[in-house]
């Protein structure tokens, strides 16, 4: 029983690395059709979180297999549990890449770099929650919580840039640079939760806003 536990549960975490690499490429993709009007990666941003939420419901039915078949306890059981959870994290973050993908106006001149600098840090998160997942590496899931600061004041920037008296945008504008930073730093935030998540796994212990706080304590 065990040998087949461990088949499904593989199973389950290939199909979670999948979602967690078809994320990296929506956000990817999302910068360049925003930021270059690109018309074929907004698409190809489009198209591709249907394969996320498809993944997303293979996941689900897989992890409520394994809670029914196999009633798994203690670290198996906080680990199927963490997955689901990590699903539905995953496929909000396709949710927002295409958000950002399919703006209803281009961003005006004056907010290119500000949004070029955002979309460079989520980037570089989304290569990181690639790494993280596959190797359960707990140091890179304490950087993404820890740099999740310096999102947030780049979002608060854009809050700046709309209500500055310099503002030349249209009205459209203005309310996509105010939603589109809005979507990103909610894409930060939910990468955070997903390296809460993988920190769980791994330790045993949720640690908030404080990655270290707790080091060496688990909940088994």
């Amino acid at each position: 029983m065990r040998v087949i536990f461990n088949e499904e549960l593989k199973a389950v975490a290939d199909d979670l690395d999948r979602m967690a690499q078809d994320v990296r490429k929506a956000i990817n993709g999302a910068g360049d059709a925003l930021l270059n009007q690109n018309l074929e990666a907004a698409q190809a941003v489009i198209d591709g979180d249907i394969e996320i939420d498809a993944l997303e419901s293979s996941v689900i039915d897989q992890c409520v297999k394994l809670l029914a078949k196999q009633n798994p306890v203690a670290t198996d059981l906080r680990v199927v549990v963490s997955t689901l959870r990590l699903a539905a994290t995953f496929e909000r973050m396709g949710d927002l890449a295409r958000h950002i993908a399919d703006p209803a106006s281009p961003l005006p001149a004056d907010a290119q770099p500000l949004f070029a600098e955002m979309q460079a840090f989520l980037d570089n998160v989304a290569d990181q929650v690639v790494s993280m997942l596959t190797d359960r590496d707990t140091k890179t899931a304490e950087q993404i919580i820890l740099n999740d600061d310096k999102l947030d004041a780049l979002h608060k920037k854009t809050f700046e840039l709309a209500q500055s008296e310099d503002w030349k945008g249209t009205n459209q504008q203005l309310i996509d640079v105010v939603l589109i930073g809005r979507f990103m730093e909610r894409l930060g935030d939910h990468a955070v939760s997903a390296a809460r998540r993988v920190m769980f796994i791994v330790s045993g212990f949720d640690p908030s806003k404080e990655p270290t706080r707790d080091e060496g304590t688990d909940i088994d």
